[in-house]
């Protein structure tokens, strides 16, 4: 579980401030100490998080749902503030700030393929991270959505790997090798519906339960890293310059979404299209 994890991650690095502290001689020092204070309210937040989702029912509303990642992302930010701090950048003390859901962002295609029909009104962007179980449980209802619009709306991943999901990558790099034979999305949606234990063999079945050539797949994947790893950067890029801060983050028509079920992208997509006329 993603929350677990969390947990872990945050233990260990609160202990690593610990250790810096001891280098530091004195932890009298007010930035560090401001850290440390932080990182304790960090821990507390993220435990109250855990002990909410291991009793969370799997009708839970989408709501208390949105709720929670909503704290997940905004401590998953002041995670690499002390991150940055650790290693040797100046540390973001203040808290992130809430998202813009009327500010209108420039997210543009570039190599991203589109699934769905290219000039539909409506376009849904997803910023994901393929390890990450919050995108697995988000990216099911987003696609049935989409899908719910064949003429209407469209839809496209960008890739944002967090630095502590070290499958994320590779897994990103899995699908535009699924890509080279016409399956990208194939691929996406077969790694999302289960990203657990993910892997080179992993990905080696996925090609072959999906009908693809194994053989140039795994070619591809190996011999077009530095040109996947380029595409996973301009993502990246791009993610910064439209205020991702943790993923999921989707966008419809440019502007960030809090929906999160069928029915919330449905009242926003008819919402659309009607102001559109259609």
């Amino acid at each position: 579980m993603e929350n677990r994890f969390f947990t872990l991650v945050l233990v260990v690095a609160l202990g690593v401030l610990i250790g810096v502290g001891v280098v530091m001689k004195q932890t009298r020092d007010p930035v560090f100490k401001t850290l440390v204070e932080q990182q304790a309210r960090i821990l507390k937040s993220q435990n109250v998080i855990e002990n909410r989702l291991s009793s969370t029912s799997p009708t839970m509303d989408g709501g208390n749902k949105q709720a929670l990642e909503q704290r997940v992302a905004a401590l998953e930010s002041q995670v690499k503030a002390l991150q940055g701090f650790l290693q040797g950048q100046k540390p973001q003390v203040q808290a992130a700030p809430a998202d813009d859901n009327t500010k209108v962002y420039d997210i543009e295609v570039g190599s991203t393929p589109i699934f769905g029909k290219k000039d539909a009104p409506v376009t849904i962007v997803e910023f994901v991270d393929f390890q990450c179980p919050f995108c697995t449980r988000f990216h099911g209802p987003m696609t049935e959505a989409v899908k719910a619009y064949p003429d209407k709306v469209n839809y496209m991943l960008k890739n944002f790997p967090l630095s502590f999901h070290p499958m994320a990558k590779p897994a990103a790099k899995a699908a535009f090798a699924a890509g080279e034979q016409g399956k990208y999305y194939e691929m996406v949606d077969a790694i999302l519906s289960d990203n657990h234990d993910l892997s080179e063999d992993k990905f080696q079945q996925l090609a072959k339960k999906l009908g693809l050539n194994v053989d140039k797949f795994m070619k591809d994947l190996k011999g077009k890293d530095a040109e996947w790893e380029a595409r996973i950067k301009a993502d990246m890029d791009l993610g910064s310059r439209v205020d991702v801060g943790g993923t999921p983050t989707f966008f419809i028509n440019g502007r960030k979404t809090n929906a999160r079920n069928v029915e919330t992208y449905k009242r926003e997509i008819d919402e659309i299209l009607k102001s559109k006329g259609q």
